[in-house]
């Protein structure tokens, strides 16, 4: 397998509006990101992906822009980014920016032109249909923040599509000027010295031609099933490749809603003709409900999720590159999503979540405040939440009498966005040190307990572990490059695996619930007495037994356990 730098990197992400406000405005800011680098440098992250920092009316948190080569007034001034961007490169951590190709908002200079006449130059840089004979929308796709995809503008009579806000119109990417001013645009930051990008629903860029109706219809999230892996993405990014990505050594993955396995095998190619790795979903709707998506209170099967994980780990296996992540931007906290925020499993059910997931092949990923062990907010009134999906599933559900309000007033609560979105809790002053002003959104009520400077001085903190986790990626080659293979896949409590590089071997034990579980015999039987501890989150363990939330990896040799007769586990 070739050894590349993005491999044996550890990506870090922020989102800037929620990170660290310098200026008082209640609004996180890129002066704050940079005061901040120390910190991301103490943790020994490598990679910085930067949610969108470019001028934005801010109708989706900046997943709508206005300018591409311009930052948002709020979060500073190009002076200000390109003194973060070197401040970063002199730490020693690389910046992947955030790339919006899909769409657009509204108020881009492309769209205003486009949508002012029927033979403006820019008027095939969006997807524009008239009304079907009978008066009825050009096809029967839904947007996915609830609603149909497409919105009339009267100016010409016509519709124009959007897969998700109104105000964020797609791109026709089928149009070669198009894909040409994006291109420009990449080639525009890299030259300033950027280190690549992570993007935004590019598995989305390639419309089905005709745009037919569907079986699915107007469905959210289902417009992914209909729309995704479209006819020509692959030939795109093969040409974005060409035409930008080859300029720089950089850093690529693609956002993919709906992706398959076998998509993912040609988008994120170890020749490197496209992608270096894509997000897919599977796992973040392991807890989902067939109908109603992600609004829901059910809560996961762990056998379910080792089936995912596995079929992916195996499947990019010597093909393909994984991504690996439990949360982002859009997702709730997985100590509250997959472990046990209840204070006390906190700590423990955040470190076991941690080894499981780092320990995989493929490229971690930590959320802000993650290495914290951060909760979700629970937000009991929708006056507190920010996120425009939530307030609108939220009024479309209950006023369709699907969920009664208090019912999905728990799902928010459960799997909102702004779970994620709170500000970053740094100390237990006022605001939890993230502004001195009023935030843009609610702190997480508690940060007195859960924050940065507590946790940077406690060697038994949720941070030092996550900062053990990454110098041990950093120091052995198996973690990042050793293959994998699952252990007791039927066993709904504990998630086992091993890594295997050469002679070496790492056995990876994690225990997903609060109750102490024997540990399988078949596995106890092949970990040799001399076994090294290389990682776990008790300083006790108990012999053939996980306690709860318990998390260990060993490391031995294969040599050794051929010697062994009586392996034991402590």
């Amino acid at each position: 397998m070739e050894k590349r730098w993005w491999k044996e990197s550890v990506v870090y992400q922020i989102y800037p509006r929620s990170f660290c406000d310098s200026n008082g405005d209640g609004i996180g800011d890129l002066n704050g990101i940079t005061g901040k680098l120390d910190y991301l440098k103490e943790l020994g992250i490598d990679v910085i992906w930067l949610s969108p920092v470019y001028k934005s009316p801010n109708d989706d948190n900046g997943y709508d822009i206005s300018d591409y080569q311009a930052i948002m007034d709020e979060f500073g001034t190009m002076e200000d980014f390109d003194r973060m961007l070197a401040t970063a490169h002199e730490k020693g951590i690389k910046i992947m920016m955030d790339l919006v190709v899909n769409h657009t908002s509204d108020e881009h200079k492309w769209f205003i032109e486009s949508r002012k006449s029927t033979d403006n130059p820019y008027r095939d840089y969006y997807i524009w249909r008239p009304a079907k004979e009978d008066g009825s929308l050009p096809n029967n796709w839904g947007s996915c923040f609830s609603g149909p995809a497409w919105e009339y503008d009267k100016t010409t009579d016509m519709y124009f599509l959007h897969l998700f806000s109104k105000k964020q119109p797609d791109l026709n990417w089928d149009n070669p000027a198009v894909r040409q001013d994006v291109f420009d645009m990449m080639n525009w930051w890299l030259k300033k010295g950027v280190d690549g990008f992570r993007m935004d629903v590019i598995s989305l860029i390639s419309k089905e031609p005709g745009l037919p109706d569907k079986e699915t219809g107007i469905n959210g999230y289902a417009t992914f099933n209909v729309s995704a892996n479209g006819p020509h993405v692959h030939e795109y990014l093969q040409e974005m490749r060409q035409k930008a990505l080859n300029n720089a050594d950089t850093i690529t993955v693609g956002e993919c809603s709906g992706v398959t396995l076998e998509e993912a095998k040609k988008y994120a190619r170890s020749d490197e003709k496209e992608l270096n790795m894509v997000f897919q979903f599977e796992h973040m709707d392991v807890d989902s409900d067939e109908k109603a998506g992600k609004w829901t209170t059910r809560k996961m099967d762990l056998r379910n999720l080792k089936k995912i994980l596995t079929r992916w780990q195996k499947g990019l296996q010597d093909i393909a590159w994984n991504s690996l992540y439990w949360e982002n931007h859009d997702q709730p906290r997985s100590v509250s999503r997959f472990g046990n925020d209840n204070p006390a499993y906190r700590e423990t059910s955040a470190k076991m979540l941690a080894t499981c997931l780092h320990m995989m092949q493929g490229t971690p990923y930590v959320y802000q405040g993650e290495e914290l062990g951060m909760t979700n907010a629970y937000f009991t009134e929708l006056k507190d939440y920010r996120d425009i999906e939530s307030i609108q599933y939220f009024h479309e559900y209950t006023e369709a009498g699907i969920y009664t309000p208090e019912y999905m007033m728990k799902c928010l609560m459960l799997r909102g966005r702004d779970n994620a979105r709170t500000p970053m809790q740094w100390d237990d002053s006022a605001n939890a040190g993230f502004t001195t002003g009023t935030p843009w959104i609610k702190v997480n009520s508690n940060y007195p307990k859960v924050n940065a400077k507590q946790e940077i001085s406690d060697p038994d903190s949720v941070f030092s572990y996550y900062k053990k986790l990454i110098r041990l990626r950093h120091e052995n080659e198996i973690i990042v490059y050793g293959d994998y293979k699952l252990l007791a896949p039927e066993d709904e409590a504990l998630f086992i695996y091993t890594r295997m590089l050469g002679t070496q071997r790492l056995m990876v034990l994690c225990n997903f619930t609060e109750k102490e579980v024997s540990i399988p015999a078949e596995v106890t039987e092949q970990i040799p007495a001399d076994a090294k501890l290389l990682i776990g989150n008790y300083s006790k363990q108990k012999e053939e037994m996980l306690q709860a939330y318990e998390a260990r990896v060993y490391a031995y040799h294969l040599k050794i356990l051929e010697k062994k007769k009586h392996p034991r586990l402590v």
